[in-house]
């Protein structure tokens, strides 16, 4: 039935059949795609919804949004009904397939990827001051701005669909006391700007190595900080603190021409870096508590793999919110987020076999969860600290000018050339004797620099050496990744 609606739209629109047509993967939306190849090879996308004002939504927004010249497919015609319509097809590549190898490498992301993450986050203020208007807001769905009432929608959300699937126990009406003062902090500003909603790289599409941005259905007028948060705090995408940093320093840099024309709203014209980070971060909150309501309910009771295994990484980044203080202004939501994350500690166990942690000293030696208590913790703080240069400090250990001042400098590898041999004749051992688990740790100050140069030097070198996969955790980065011999 999909089919033959999308086939007669077709038919009118061009005058012809098509020769083929193809159902395509679904996404995290009820909308199936299709699609439909012309007899010279061209295609168009078919789009069959299960809501009309969905549908016209994004339809709508698309023909406003290409006549200011903003990336987004084309759309050609619809059905009476709006349940269905055909739009440009931007070929199959999204964003979060470009950026997969680094996303599987734990979050080490190669120039080519980190350039086109900077790209597309310095487009983002041509849509939130370009894009929005009152004009724009009257076609947004399901409504037109973000408002105390959706933001409770959220935060219950949170509440209903993670904490009590999960089995927490909580006050109700102290937990409800600080969402009513967090949707008043958030909503301060009267912003008059557009908020894409569902900003991340699966809604990013590359064509002709150039982005184009679906899925604004869900937009409104709201605050910029939202989906700045929304893109760089996405769970899956594994952006560790570095990049994050240098993303919104390019986010920032984008936005100034916006900032300095005077033509912004009265709530932006004055606001200074300082600001605008610690309003990010109260959105950063507000997001985190949001994605996991969804994984809840998506994950764990509809038990939709990808959204469980969205759960640990969305659960680290709200780990590093409290620890910077976000949650401080709300004492019984701050007791309720540190009872979450001790949660995670407490059911995260490290897999068995060689494990290899970076760490920082401060924040004290990883646990043994194994109950084994072998290995070894090795302290890199004698050899020099690139993190006393301005130029370093928002790097880690994994970034090439970290590493080529620290194998310039050479106290490193003085230092790795005497622990190759004591870890190589450790694991001949555990190799030989059948042992299921060993931990080697690296500690340094922040945890950031010499540690996860040698915490990552360790684990690669011991799966070349001896084929056998490591588990390998640069603790404050959030960077988990398994090292296999067929890498």
């Amino acid at each position: 039935m999909e089919q033959e609606r999308l086939i007669a739209l077709y038919r009118e629109l061009c005058g012809t059949e098509p020769v083929k047509i193809e159902k395509l993967p679904g996404a995290g939306s009820n909308r199936q795609y299709f699609r439909l190849t012309a007899a010279d090879g061209g295609t168009l996308i078919g789009v069959v919804g299960t809501s009309a004002e969905e549908n016209q939504a994004f339809f709508n927004l698309s023909l406003l949004f290409a006549a200011r010249h903003l990336p987004v497919p084309k759309v050609y015609s619809h059905t009476d009904d709006f349940m269905a319509y055909l739009q440009e097809d931007l070929g199959s590549t999204s964003l979060f397939d470009f950026i997969r190898r680094g996303r599987e490498q734990g979050g080490q992301y190669d120039d080519m990827e980190k350039l086109m993450l900077q790209q597309v986050i310095s487009e983002l203020p041509q849509f939130q001051f370009e894009g929005g208007d009152s004009y724009v807001f009257t076609h947004c769905y399901p409504q037109q701005e973000m408002d105390r009432t959706s933001v409770m929608f959220d935060l219950n959300y949170f509440k209903y669909c993670y904490l009590k699937l999960r089995g927490i126990e909580f006050n109700e009406y102290r937990l409800q006391a600080d969402f009513e003062q967090f949707a008043d902090d958030l909503l301060v500003e009267d912003a008059d700007t557009f908020l894409y909603r569902d900003f991340q790289a699966r809604n990013v599409m590359l064509k002709d190595g150039r982005p184009f941005y679906i899925d604004y259905q869900g937009g409104r007028k709201g605050p910029i900080y939202y989906d700045v948060a929304s893109f760089l705090w996405q769970a899956s995408a594994k952006y560790s603190d570095a990049l994050r940093t240098e993303l919104v320093d390019a986010y920032w840099d984008a936005l100034q021409p916006y900032l300095q024309n005077g033509l912004c709203p009265a709530c932006y014209q004055s606001l200074s870096k300082e600001h605008f980070l610690q309003r990010l971060h109260e959105f950063v909150l507000f997001r985190l508590l949001q994605v996991l309501g969804a994984y809840g309910y998506r994950g764990l009771w509809e038990k939709k793999q990808h959204f469980i295994d969205s759960i640990p990484p969305a659960l680290e980044n709200l780990r590093k919110e409290l620890e910077r203080g976000t949650c401080d202004k709300y004492l019984y939501l701050k007791t309720v987020v540190s009872q979450l994350v001790s949660m995670s500690d407490s059911q995260s166990v490290e897999p068995a076999g060689i494990r290899v942690f970076s760490f920082s000293y401060k924040k004290g030696i990883p646990a043994d969860t194994t109950g084994n208590g072998g290995g070894y913790v090795f302290d890199c703080r004698a050899s020099n600290n690139p993190g006393r240069y301005a130029e370093y400090k928002h790097l880690t250990g994994l970034d090439q000018p970290v590493i080529d001042f620290l194998e310039k400098d050479g106290e490193i590898l003085q230092f790795l050339a005497h622990i190759y041999p004591i870890v190589d004749f450790h694991v001949q051992r555990w190799i030989d004797r059948g042992f299921t688990d060993l931990q080697i740790s690296f500690g340094c100050t922040g945890g950031q620099h010499r540690s996860v140069y040698c915490a990552q030097h360790v684990a690669q070198h011991l799966c070349e050496k001896f084929g056998i996969p490591i588990h390998l955790c640069h603790r404050e980065q959030g960077i988990k990744q398994l090292l296999s011999p067929a890498c």
